[in-house]
């Protein structure tokens, strides 16, 4: 069976994403994630797949559903990226509690 990458494909990957943080964050202080440097790692790692498979959805899916903040989604990418050294864990910390499961009611 051939895998098509589509925004039904993108869609179901953003959303395993955001599945594992909030199964992940969800008993986790902020004290727990600072101290946790693995936790810290695996977060950002999914919050740039989310940013990653994003941008490979079609214009009119994200035109259609611009209630999700994607510019945001991206915005987060980069800095995690490109300024790794410098992110701020508590933006981080909030945007994975907070954020996070609000994007995933969003998409469902």
């Amino acid at each position: 069976m051939d895998n098509i990458k589509n925004d039904e494909y993108y869609i179901s990957k953003i959303k395993e994403h955001l599945n594992f943080i909030c199964n992940h964050m969800s008993k986790i202080d902020k004290d727990d994630f600072n101290k946790d440097e693995i936790l810290q790692k695996a977060m950002s790692f999914s919050l740039v797949q989310i940013s990653e498979d994003s941008k490979n959805l079609s214009d009119e899916y994200k035109t259609n559903h611009n209630q999700i903040p994607w510019t945001d989604i991206y915005g987060l990418r980069n800095r995690i990226v490109h300024d790794y050294g410098n992110v701020d864990l508590t933006i981080v910390f909030e945007t994975l509690k907070n954020d996070i499961p609000e994007v995933l009611k969003l998409i469902q």
